[in-house]
């Protein structure tokens, strides 16, 4: 899959100029206007954005603070296009966060070059933020990968209103398990837990990560609540197929697992922990069902906003 760059320019004919220089190697979308800046950067959620600096009503430098400031769009490379070409204005840009300058009039052969630089330099550090937020034993996602995917998620659900489902979920009696059947039996349990868990993410946005311990934590964005609890039941059923046997249980001759699963329609200023907490609750009701099933809510985005 190519790199994506969004162009922004006021001046379609720059836009025009920068689209020939680099469309042979990436997908580009553009925009003319700051305010359409961020809303393209928001939707498409570029690799890299060419900024010009000078446009009407809001300036490449109010943009580039504006996309700083947003979780979502952070760590994404900025690179002014400017035709000031003073230390003063080169400064400042790179004050408010980008991470270098060209001036027009553009030089292909140096546009290409630090594009395609800025653009390696991102895919090293996206690969080190990978290593991060990925868990050593299940090769899932970590907590870390939750809290900072489900922060992303609902900043671009927001703009559409749409749904967002989690689901959390515990390895029933899991202590036991280790005690009776050792760490090492144990770790094999939560890996095929977690490819069993894994497989169960049919869409492409969908996440599935370790949270911790013998918790697991899955992030539907774009599922109602309908589509959430279809989910977690694939989910019981993948898990109980396993077939690893756990004479300890409470709940089954062999491992099962409970699960809480809390939706609601996103909205701005919506805080990722309010999911978590309530699908907590969710497996709280489900541990308290007996275990091995499924429990879930649907919830208004005010009441969510309570936990």
């Amino acid at each position: 899959m190519r790199p994506t760059i969004l162009i922004v320019d006021d001046e379609v004919t720059n836009i025009e100029i920068m689209n020939a220089v680099l469309e042979d190697d990436y997908e580009i979308c553009f925009a003319t206007s700051g305010e359409e800046a961020l809303e393209v950067a928001r939707m498409s959620m570029p690799d890299l954005i060419l900024l010009d600096v000078l446009m009407p009503e809001i300036d490449g430098y109010e943009v580039c603070r504006q996309l700083k400031g947003d979780p979502a769009l952070v760590d994404i490379p900025v690179i002014f296009t400017t035709a000031l070409g003073d230390q003063e204005a080169e400064a400042k840009g790179l004050q408010m966060g980008a991470i270098d300058y060209v001036t027009k009039p553009l030089v292909p052969i140096v546009v290409r070059a630090r594009v395609r630089n800025h653009l390696d330099m991102k895919r090293m550090r996206d690969e080190l933020a990978t290593l991060a937020v990925t868990d050593a034993l299940t090769g899932l996602g970590n907590r870390r990968r939750m809290e900072n995917q489900l922060t992303r998620e609902i900043a671009t659900l927001s703009l559409r209103g749409d749904a967002l489902s989690v689901i959390i979920l515990d390895v029933d009696f899991f202590k036991r398990f280790n005690d009776i059947y050792g760490h090492t039996e144990g770790d094999r349990c939560l890996s095929m837990v977690a490819a069993a868990l894994n497989r169960a993410m049919l869409r492409a946005g969908d996440l599935a990560v370790r949270y911790g311990g013998e918790e697991f934590a899955c992030m539907l964005p774009g599922t109602s609540h309908a589509e959430a609890m279809e989910t977690a039941r694939s989910i019981l059923h993948r898990i109980a197929a396993l077939g690893i046997p756990h004479s300890a249980s409470d709940a089954a001759s062999y491992v099962t697992v409970s699960m809480g699963v809390a939706t609601a329609i996103c909205t701005p200023g919506a805080r990722p922990q309010s999911w978590i907490s309530a699908a907590d609750r969710q497996l709280y009701a489900a541990k308290a069902a007996g275990r091995n099933t499924v429990n879930g809510a649907e919830y208004e985005p005010a009441a969510l906003m309570s936990f």
